[in-house]
């Protein structure tokens, strides 16, 4: 991170319990130097072993990469970083809608086959991940399955998620892939409305689809990520903390740069 987006990260990060006297002790390694490990890992895609030596030892960050995740520390610096982004974009930090979709990707072959599966549609082993973003593409929740989950499956916990924490939440666009009784089961349980954005028969080619196209811009900036061109997580909650992870990047210096 440069100076600037140190100062942004900084600001945003959770006050650590000893700090208010709810017990534990300072860390031993610089935040900056741990979350700058963290990020490298996931934007190379390096192995864990393969730590450069420019940061703490890789048993460190691994720890507190594990640490973070358990204690909700990452999603609470993801939160805080899309509500800055939101307000410098003249929006409210709470979403009012919301755009969801799926996406399929290979899993490496130390992946257990009990969380993986085959999308027949995509013709694709491993897993998949379901978004749920805002408007402008910032992340709202992350769902990872097996890739032989149905999209409509895997929206029930992801949409009952996001309902919880955003209250204002009562909109979401989605493809074809969601419609059925996820529809009717949203506006009854959830009091959440899902319209269904699908593709013209008349149309040929490449087009572009309202709504639809912020959720699949967000995929495509995943995909710059190389830890997740491919799924090398022997669990899917770490497979969701490296999505949270590489959304944090780009809002840290879009923030630096509306900053400096």
């Amino acid at each position: 991170m440069s100076d600037a987006g140190w100062a942004v990260v900084r600001d945003a990060m959770p006050v650590p319990g000893w700090l208010e006297g709810r017990g534990g002790q300072p860390e031993a390694y610089c935040h900056r130097q741990m979350i700058d490990a963290v990020r490298y890992l996931n934007d190379n895609g390096c192995k864990w072993l393969a730590m450069p030596l420019d940061f703490p030892l890789w048993d460190r960050v691994y720890a507190f990469n594990r640490r973070w995740r358990i204690k909700g520390l990452l999603g609470e610096l993801h939160d805080r970083l899309r509500g800055q982004v939101r307000e410098d974009a003249g929006r409210d930090p709470q979403p009012t809608a919301g755009i969801a979709d799926s996406q399929t990707v290979r899993a490496s072959a130390h992946v257990p086959q009990a969380s993986s599966g085959y999308d027949a549609g995509k013709r694709t082993p491993g897993r998949k991940r379901h978004l749920l973003v805002d408007c402008l593409g910032l992340l709202l929740g992350v769902v990872v399955t097996a890739a032989s989950v149905q999209d409509r499956d895997a929206a029930r916990p992801l949409l009952r998620h996001a309902r919880a924490r955003f209250h204002r939440l009562a909109l979401v666009w989605a493809d074809g892939a969601y419609t059925g009784r996820l529809v009717d089961w949203a506006a009854e349980k959830l009091h959440l409305e899902l319209q269904i954005i699908k593709r013209s028969d008349d149309t040929s080619g490449f087009v572009v689809l309202p709504r639809r196209w912020v959720v699949e811009r967000t995929n495509a900036w995943l995909m710059r990520t190389r830890r997740l061109a491919r799924d090398y997580e022997g669990l899917p909650e770490v497979h969701e903390q490296m999505v949270v992870w590489s959304m944090t990047t780009p809002m840290t210096r879009r923030l630096a740069r509306r900053r400096a």
